[in-house]
């Protein structure tokens, strides 16, 4: 009995997810907002064309808010003096990067309708525009979410996924975001574009022996990069084409050069080899795949109606 009011709690919670989902959609600030789609992708433009990383550092906000308390912009608030950490202090935040073009958004939006756009919808606009700026996936950007309130950085840490993780740990990650293990495969693949610092690689490469899952002409390579004590030294994941957003990720995965560990147990398994030596060999379903899960990963637990709050500035709350 107890487990059936378990399984009935659950489907509850999971029709309200997808009713609140559901009141998303791409032409919501038609009439509350006429133009307001376009400045946000003037200021992306702007952005990007003044830096090509901040195509992958927007991409990787919407992610890392989108995995904490859903699509609600709680990682653009800052920590209150008193108060606790807020996510964008947390340890795996701390490299995040694209909050002014953010906020440039935000400015502009509220000059042309005030207290009308979301910071939440910011963000998840800002990250398809930036991808499709530079040549990778498009996707539909349903619109109408609104704006959280709390943000923790003890959250964040327990949240998102870490360079550690194994194939399962990762998948189960994914799962609270309505995330699949075909959509975690595939929004790996982001990493194409990521950039890191050699810290993250050189336990890997001055082991003794190196890590055995890596081949030796990578690690040979990656030594002349990465000097064991240059550990601050910028290091693209994709360490082949790092600019561009392709398969090549996928290719480096399964030659051995992957520069995470949570990249490499992509083919720790059956399932998961299979998965990456698809998308190595179709870009066109790579694009599709990734387009699918970042559309999916979009509506995360987001808050909307009389739900949440528009934040006048994106840092506060």
């Amino acid at each position: 009995m107890a487990a059936t009011s378990g399984n009935l709690f659950l489907g509850v919670a999971l029709l309200l997810v997808a009713s609140a989902s559901a009141q998303l959609n791409e032409t919501f600030y038609a009439k509350s907002c006429p133009g307001g789609v376009q400045a946000v992708a003037n200021a992306v433009i702007a952005g990007v064309k003044a830096d090509r990383r901040n195509a992958a550092g927007l991409l990787r906000l919407h992610f890392h808010d989108c995995f904490v308390r859903g699509c609600d912009a709680s990682v653009l608030l800052k920590t209150v003096p008193g108060g606790p950490k807020a996510e964008r202090d947390a340890a795996p935040n701390l490299s995040l990067q694209g909050f002014s073009i953010i906020d440039t958004a935000k400015a502009a939006l509220e000059k042309q309708c005030p207290g009308v756009f979301s910071c939440s919808d910011i963000l998840a606009l800002a990250a398809a525009n930036a991808v499709s700026f530079i040549g990778g996936p498009k996707w539909k950007v349903p619109l109408g979410r609104r704006d959280g309130s709390v943000s923790l950085a003890s959250e964040a840490v327990s949240k998102l996924p870490g360079d550690g993780f194994t194939y399962q740990q990762l998948i189960s990650n994914f799962a609270p975001v309505g995330l699949n293990e075909n959509d975690m495969v595939a929004l790996s693949g982001a990493h194409t574009i990521g950039l890191t610092h050699c810290g993250i690689l050189t336990p890997r490469l001055y082991t003794s022996p190196p890590d055995p899952t890596l081949n030796s002409t990578f690690v040979t390579a990656q030594k002349a990069a990465c000097p064991q004590t240059q550990t601050s030294k910028p290091l693209d994941l994709d360490f082949n084409s790092g600019k561009t957003f392709d398969v090549t990720y996928y290719k480096n995965i399964l030659s051995h050069s992957a520069v995470l560990r949570s990249d490499s147990a992509l083919i720790s398994t059956s399932s998961g080899r299979s998965k990456v030596t698809t998308l190595a060999k179709n870009p066109k379903i790579f694009f599709s795949a990734f387009a699918s899960a970042m559309e999916k990963m979009g509506r995360a637990n987001v808050l909307t109606g009389t739900k949440g709050k528009i934040r006048t500035l994106c840092s506060k709350a």
